[in-house]
Order: structure tokens, then sequence, then C-alpha cells
């Protein structure tokens, strides 16, 4: 493999080039009209503009990046996260052009994409599922029936869902068939496909999820775990790795699950298998993502291993090289989602120009962006700036360095997750271990961040102040 085209933009696109430049291998990028002084456009060999700025007409539209592929003799395309990356038809496309897609093959995409599919693909594998049916309900009164038997609160769920998306927590039976309605219509217009299911809504969970790696020779490994809980609006802000709660016996299974759910559907490449954790450590099966995650960053940090290097690898057919025996945790990682959104305002989307953009840096900090200062944020695409990373010996010091390098985080032009993450760091469940995907519900208001921010400026303004009347009784001593 010489040249691969990244079917994506901003920080993951960048990520994907600089392992492949390491690797000797050229790169091109796509981009759309709004992205064509982006970073990532530069960071290339080669560069082609593939459609106007809505990612409907550019990153989205797979025959645009097969045509720019084929015209620049590519050999493979990575998809990067989002747009593409899970689209199956995307991916037989690929296969039909004889162009590698370094991924897991369009079946595979297929089966776990699909929420009910996947239970089905993985149901003989002995693998705990979260009480409810594994069918489409389309019917209000049944799904009413359906929570009568495993007991309410129930969760409404779209089959071919993610994000968050047509997903309805019901409390009572006579709320069924509204939010069974919305959540309906929900998926529908998010995804094409009105498919709903109904399970058991599990009450205080941890989101934690296992990286699992397979080869083409037969060979499935985990990489250990992801905590994933601190979340707004069903998507991840703060994920670190390993979890505070897991034991080395329920790693371990939760591990042999996941590469369980692997093999069930002949998996290849990177990929990565969630779970739910209940406080009794009872461990459910929840999906399977066919791809790259957005916070990969902590599971290289903590094994060493660089994952898209081996995602290529894999690409190119080869088998990985390591053994389950080999794979280690080493020290602790955490990482911050720094979005342009406004925490105090719903965490609401804020476009603008980065007037003023500096990234923090030093030992054990980690910044994956594509963006720089004095380009403005586009409308059109997800608001991620970047991913802040960070790294020490115990988590305990991954979070202080993150508060610091927080800190040393320049960014004006647009509000952004930064103060967020900061109270996250600081707020004393999260630093003790007990929280669950319920962090934000329970713990944050706008009101508490500015009432924290306000006493941290009343801090450094005592000692400016303090410093100030030293620096007078020095100026102000007697000389002989």
């Amino acid at each position: 493999m010489k040249k691969i085209l990244v079917a994506n933009r901003g920080e993951i696109a960048i990520r994907v080039m600089k392992t492949a430049r390491k690797m000797g291998i050229k790169t091109v990028a796509v981009y759309s009209e709004a992205d064509r002084n982006a970073p990532h456009v530069r960071f290339a060999n080669e560069s082609v503009c593939i459609g106007e700025a809505p990612s409907n007409k550019s990153y989205l539209v797979g025959e645009h990046i097969i045509k720019a592929a084929k015209k620049l003799n590519v050999d493979g395309i990575h998809p990067g996260y989002g747009f593409l990356s899970e689209n199956s038809d995307f991916a037989e496309l690929c296969e039909q052009n004889n162009i590698i897609f370094i991924g897991p093959k369009s079946k595979s995409i297929k089966m776990m994409g699909d929420k009910l599919a996947a239970k089905d693909a993985v149901k003989d594998y002995n693998i705990p599922m979260v009480p409810g049916v594994d069918r489409a309900v389309t019917d209000p009164k049944e799904a009413a029936s359906i929570a009568s038997e495993i007991g309410f609160p129930i969760l409404i769920k779209a089959a071919a869902g993610g994000g968050g998306k047509g997903m309805r927590v019901v409390e009572k039976e006579k709320d069924v068939q509204e939010q069974m309605a919305r959540a309906i219509s929900e998926a529908t217009s998010a995804f094409g496909n009105g498919a709903v299911f109904v399970e058991k809504y599990i009450t205080s969970p941890r989101h934690i999820e296992i990286q699992v790696l397979a080869d083409s020779h037969g060979n499935v490994l985990h990489f250990f775990e992801r905590e994933c809980s601190v979340q707004r609006r069903h998507q991840k802000v703060v994920e670190e790795a390993p979890s505070s709660i897991l034991t080395p016996e329920l790693r371990e299974k939760m591990g042999q699950a996941a590469i369980k759910v692997a093999q069930s559907c002949d998996y290849l490449g990177a990929g990565t298998v969630e779970f739910l954790v209940d406080r009794n450590l009872n461990f459910y099966f929840l999906e399977m993502n066919t791809r790259l995650q957005v916070e990969h960053p902590v599971t290289e940090l903590i094994t060493g291993v660089d994952l898209v290097e081996q995602q290529i690898n894999i690409a190119r057919g080869e088998a990985i090289t390591l053994k389950q025996e080999d794979l280690k945790i080493c020290g602790h990682a955490l990482e911050l989602r720094v979005y342009a959104e406004d925490p105090l305002n719903d965490f609401l989307p804020s476009v603008g120009t980065l007037t003023t953009y500096k990234i923090p840096v030093g030992k054990g900090i980690r910044v994956d962006d594509g963006f720089e200062e004095g380009l403005e944020i586009p409308i059109y695409y997800d608001p991620m700036l970047s991913k802040l990373i960070t790294y020490g010996k115990t988590r305990e010091e991954s979070i202080q360095l993150m508060i610091n390098a927080i800190d040393n985080y320049k960014v004006e032009g647009a509000f952004t997750t930064l103060p967020f993450g900061k109270f996250v760091c600081e707020h004393e469940a999260f630093r003790s271990g007990n929280f669950d995907t319920h962090f934000v519900k329970n713990y944050f208001t706008p009101e508490k961040l500015i009432a924290s921010t306000k006493e941290e400026a009343k801090i450094a303004a005592l000692v400016a102040l303090r410093i100030y009347l030293e620096d007078e009784k020095t100026l102000k001593l007697p000389t002989n």
C-alpha cells in the first residue's frame, strides 16, 4: 500500500495521515469548499475538492470519493470515524472498485450497524444482554406489555441508531405511546429507518467499551477498556483508560466477551464493543462500533500500540504480530473532547472565527486537532475542534495534568467545552470514580460552572493582591 486517501476532515484526517507518513505511505486529502484552507488539506501529499460545503454534497457522497481515489491511483481508503466510516454501501463500493477499505468488510458493517441484527449475531455466544426483545416493535400496546414483563423504566431505542438519536427513556406506562412515536419519528429522520426495540433501562449504568483488533489470519485481540460514562445528550465528552471500577477478573471476562462479538461477525480490523455495567458490576452487550473510535488515543497511550498502524497492516493482509499476553496496561490516560459548544447554554454549537488558538504542550500532553488560529469553524459539521489527551503514571496524575493543560489551552472566538472538562476533573464524584452516565444530570448546571469560575477568579485575584502587597513591602524596606 503506497498511497491512501483519508475520507474525512479535521483532527482525525491529520491523525491518520501522521501514521501513514511514519509508515512511508503517501496521503490524499479530500475537502469540501468550506474546508479549502483547512490544515488537513495542507498536511497531505495531495488533495482534491469533492463538493460543496454541506456534507451530503461532499463527505457523504461515496461516488465523489471513489472518483478522486481512482483519479489519483489510490491503493486504500481510510474512512476515519463519522461520515461514511460505518456505511456498508461505501465499503462495498470500495471493494467493487478494487480499492482497499481500511476497515471491516461490508457484511460485518451491515450486521453490526443494525442493533437487532447484532443482537441476533451474538446470541449464540453466551454474551450477557439487557433484558428486552430482540425484534422491532411498532405497536405501543405491545411495548407497554413488554414493559410490564421486564419492569419500568424501559428504553425505546432505534435499531439503526447511534449518538443518542431515536432513544427514549420511559418511566411510566401512560408515556409509552407518546415517547414511542417520538423515537420512531426521530429514527426515521436520522437514519431512514423507523424500527425500534424495547429493553430494560439500566439505572446508574457505566458505559464501558473494549477495543478489539482482528486480522485475516484468525487472530482477535482485545486492548482493554475505556470508561466513557461522562456524556451529554448520550454522547461522550470525557473518556479514560483504564476504568476505575473493573477488577482484573471482570476486565478479562469483558475482553473475552468482546472477542466473541468480533468473531460472531467475522470481523476485520479495529472495532469497539460497547457494554453497560450496572452498580453490581453485571455487564451487558450494547453494540459494536465498526470503526476507529474518537477516544482511541487513550488506549494507544496505555498500551503503546498505534491503532491506525495496526489498521493499515491488517488491511494489507498482514497478521497481528502481538499476542494477548504481550499486552499490559501501563499508566492512565484521560481524554476531553474539545467541542465548539457553549456549556452554559445546553451545549449548543458555538461557531465563529478562532481569533486566538493556542494549544498546551508538555510531557504527558497530546492534542489531536484540525484547527489553527484565524480559521472559521464551519456550521456544516460536528463542532469538535480537538481532543485533549493526558497521560500519567496514575489516574490522579493524568487528572491533574488535564486540569493544567486546560488552563494552558487558549481559545477565543467561540465557546468550548474546556471549562466543562475542568469542572468534571475537579468534581469529587469524578475524582473518586463514583459516577455514572448521569454525571451531567446529577452534578452539572450552568450556575455551578459559573460559580466555580467565579471562585477561581476570586482566588486568582487574592493571590495577585498578596503578591502585590509583598512587593510593596519589599519596595518600602529601609536601605542602609
